[in-house]
């Protein structure tokens, strides 16, 4: 049988003369829930997410450096993992800005990623998928507004002012090279050639007051627009969020056309224009409801020792190495903003894993569509599997000879799916791609080792692949496609394998209840046709 299973106050502006003021945007912060309309900012998602019981604030000081963190950790490893707000850095004076700490954002919770993709938090992980699937083919371009308007420029510093040591910028991990702020938020760049706006999540690196590194690894866009300047001797602009509605890391964490901003897929998601507003010391245009926004400028050649980092794998990423050096020109906040903080580490406590499940999914089965293959009935890309990069598993109705072999020959190539993963395994339709029970059964009794398993090598990996020795080797990689459909030769004469009734089913649920028997019963969508 086929279960699916859920992976289940302000503060008064600042009085010092460096920063610029004007009053909050009262608009911006009433509850989207009680004007019927979709989330906007990061608040309205908290309040969201408070009102499935999901948020944990913690009042008592706690230190920035491995504390916060580690209560991140071990808080992603409980049912159900809840966000977590530090409201106060311990033995740290901020200079007045009131800042706030968020981990654990999405974490493995199925409901938070779906408030923040803007579904039913009670949604099953397939129809989640289908859903956002369906949402990715709708682009709505991002819509500019005034500065008068943003609540992103209710305080901003320029110049000598600009002091990073001022924010409770966390240290991750005991081996961390530095402090990382917000590591996954969206990273702000224009290709130098056509002048479309990238919003991409990168870890940056604090390099002292008014420096940040930017690690890119090869084939990115951001680093690709960086090349590209710097071959002709350009300077580029860059901004970064460091607080932000986690929609941009669901987004930005994604490959998608060069020519067309995720800023559009975020709007697609959101059925609403995302609010932009042009920056004060760049052409770029920002998030105008972010909680913290630097603006700065890269300068041809400017590169310092960056890393190394607890990243996505769950290992350190590569030995410290040069990055591109960001000069920051501006740094602008909200009253008492709120910088969100997302840890990579180990599933269930990587950030990136759960979402990455829900939109990398949703990206492979459209390429599967634009490609026109028939008979796809699930995709997957597990958040076990290194944050969700690592494996993805098809679920297909056979229709023709070698169906399972290009379904997984493509899996392993499409834009949505080819960077990193290693494993891909293609299952047939009864087999529900979420549930991993289901599909190493699939594995150990509908696949022959022997018969059933290829290698791709010379394909697209990352310099963060700790398998890889000596990292020379590196962004390198390899994929292993595994067939565990039924053999198609065969298909009709296979054993049939057991499966219930679907008028016993149906009994057994109505009476749940009745018989006092525990949780909810599982969904079963593929039953007996010959009872």
């Amino acid at each position: 049988m086929v279960a699916l299973f859920a992976v289940g106050g302000q503060t008064p502006p600042t009085t010092d003369e460096s920063r610029e003021q004007r009053p909050m945007n009262d608009t911006s912060t009433k509850s989207a829930k009680s004007r019927n309309e979709p989330i906007q900012d990061l608040r309205q998602w908290l309040e969201a997410v408070d009102d499935i019981g999901e948020l944990v604030r913690v009042s008592e000081p706690v230190s920035r450096d491995q504390e916060m963190s580690a209560i991140g950790y071990l808080l992603a490893k409980q049912q159900p993992s809840p966000t977590v707000m530090f409201e106060k850095a311990e033995n740290f004076d901020d200079g007045g800005i009131g800042a706030r700490l968020l981990w654990n954002l999405a974490g493995p919770s199925l409901k938070r990623i779906a408030i923040t993709l803007g579904e039913d938090p009670e949604m099953h992980t397939i129809e989640l998928i289908q859903k956002v699937k369906t949402k990715l083919m709708q682009r709505i371009p991002p819509r500019e507004i005034s500065a008068e308007e943003a609540p992103i420029f209710e305080n901003t510093l320029t110049g000598d002012d600009i002091d990073l040591d001022k924010l409770p910028i966390p240290i991750h991990w005991p081996l961390d090279g530095g402090r990382y702020p917000g590591t996954a938020d969206c990273v702000i760049t224009r290709d130098p050639d056509t002048g479309y706006l990238n919003v991409g999540t990168y870890r940056m690196m604090q390099q002292g007051k008014r420096h940040s590194g930017l690690y890119l690894s090869p084939g990115k866009d951001a680093r690709l627009h960086i090349e590209r300047a710097w071959e002709r001797g350009e300077s580029i602009e860059v901004a970064a969020a460091w607080g932000v509605d986690p929609i941009f890391m669901l987004v930005g964490s994604q490959g998608f056309p060069k020519n067309i901003s995720e800023y559009e897929f975020i709007g697609g998601i959101r059925d609403q224009a995302v609010s932009v507003v042009k920056g004060k010391t760049t052409d770029l245009l920002i998030p105008a409801n972010a909680e913290m926004v630097i603006e700065g400028v890269l300068k041809p050649g400017a590169m310092k020792g960056e890393g190394p980092f607890g990243e996505f794998t769950g290992y350190y990423g590569r030995p410290e190495g040069d990055a591109p050096l960001i000069e920051i020109t501006a740094l602008h906040h909200r009253n008492q903003p709120i910088m969100t903080n997302a840890l990579m580490a180990d599933y269930p406590s990587c950030e990136q894993s759960g979402f990455f499940a829900i939109i990398r999914s949703a990206r492979v089965w459209n390429d599967f569509d634009k490609l026109g293959i028939a008979g796809i009935q699930g995709v997957y890309c597990h958040p076990a599997a290194a944050g969700g990069w690592g494996m993805t598993c098809v679920s297909i109705e056979q229709r023709y000879a070698g169906h399972a072999a290009q379904v997984l020959a493509l899996a392993a190539q499409v834009p949505g799916g080819a960077y990193y993963t290693k494993w891909i395994v293609a299952v047939d339709e009864d087999i529900d791609p979420c549930d991993m029970d289901q599909v190493i059964w699939a594995m150990s009794t509908r696949s022959n080792p022997v018969d059933d398993v290829e290698i791709l090598k010379n394909t697209w990996s990352t310099q963060l692949d700790p398998s890889q020795y000596p990292p020379e080797n590196r962004p390198y990689g390899s994929k292993c496609l595994i067939n565990a459909c039924k053999d198609h030769k065969h298909i009709k004469e296979y054993s049939k394998r057991t499966m219930l009734s679907e008028d016993v089913y149906n009994k057994v649920v109505s009476d749940w209840d009745r018989l006092g028997l525990p949780g909810q019963p599982p969904l079963v969508r593929h039953f007996e046709k010959d009872a």
